[in-house]
């Protein structure tokens, strides 16, 4: 098992990519690590649906999953493992900074990186983003790549 675990925050944005740069050349530094690459779908668990909308909600949940690892996690994966880290993948449903920080905790990773701006930018900017949460509540230091 690795020494060092690092929580990596991946979105399919530009700031993600430099993300699994500033990754790869931390990882090579530390040696023995683990890198756990996370993908989040945002969704609120407080709607109240009916049995038909919940079982389309559950359906497009599943659709959504299967895009994320196709477009975003598993070209990530492959890259850092052609690197030679080792890596594996998450996607998970929920608020970014609370399955983030979750995940850091229940892995006993050491930090968690992300980009500052994700694909969501504007919206960001105006109403507070995954980084600004995540600093004010994270169990563990947050690396933030501009």
């Amino acid at each position: 098992m690795s020494g060092t675990k690092i929580v990596v925050g991946l979105d399919g944005s530009e700031a993600s990519k430099r993300v699994l740069d500033v990754v790869t050349r931390q990882a090579r530094i530390i040696g023995d690590v683990e890198i756990i690459a996370c993908y989040v779908i945002e969704w609120s668990p407080f709607s109240f649906q009916t049995a038909e909308e919940n079982e389309v909600r559950h359906k497009r949940r599943e659709e959504e999953i299967a895009q994320a690892r196709e477009r975003v996690l598993d070209p990530a994966l492959k890259q850092m493992r052609d690197a030679g880290l080792n890596v594996q993948g998450r996607v998970r449903h929920g608020d970014a900074a609370d399955i983030l920080d979750r995940i850091a905790v229940d892995e006993g990773a050491s930090q968690i990186i992300i980009g500052r701006l994700g694909n969501r930018g504007l919206v960001e900017r105006i109403f507070g983003g995954v980084s600004g949460r995540l600093i004010a509540a994270s169990s563990v230091p947050v690396t933030i790549v501009p």
